[in-house]
């Protein structure tokens, strides 16, 4: 028989799948909210962050931003379609381009960042801050533990 709710699952299981589905919530959240501004969460990431750093490479972005380099050249793409950001010949690297923001994509910005401090408001609303803190402290603990089990190759079966 399977339990009512993740709480009372096994303890291998609850916090890890209460986790990921909770990640999974906070994602559609802003994907609804950004929606307004036609941005997913990816791209409103992408924008606010070349805002606040300048131009840089794409994979500069996708390792600042964690995603990999086809996601990465995917969201470009299409932020470059609607002329949010353009790429430019990086003066240090012919091979290579740099990914600016343009008027347009600066224009994004505000609204951007008004859409996240109500929303994270909405979230955080019956937290306290030193919840929110030990939460942090928690799950970066635990980006720790999964970075170590990453970088070890997998056990022989």
């Amino acid at each position: 028989m399977r339990p009512r709710h993740e709480l009372d699952a096994p303890p291998w299981q609850r916090v890890e799948s209460t986790l990921m589905a909770t990640s999974r919530a906070i994602r559609e959240a802003y994907d609804a909210r950004f929606a307004a501004l036609g941005l997913n969460l990816t791209q409103a990431s992408l924008l606010v962050y070349l805002a606040e750093a300048g131009p840089l490479r794409q994979t500069q972005l996708a390792r600042r931003l964690g995603l990999g380099r086809a996601a990465t050249g995917a969201t470009v793409d299409a932020l470059e379609r609607r002329g949010l950001v353009e790429r430019q010949a990086d003066p240090d690297d012919r091979r290579a381009w740099l990914v600016t923001i343009t008027a347009s994509g600066k224009d994004c910005v505000g609204p951007i960042n008004e859409i996240d401090r109500e929303l994270r408001e909405q979230l955080r609303l019956d937290i306290s801050r030193s919840e929110r803190q030990q939460l942090a402290e928690l799950l970066l603990r635990l980006q720790g533990n999964l970075a170590r089990i990453l970088s070890e190759p997998p056990p022989a079966s």
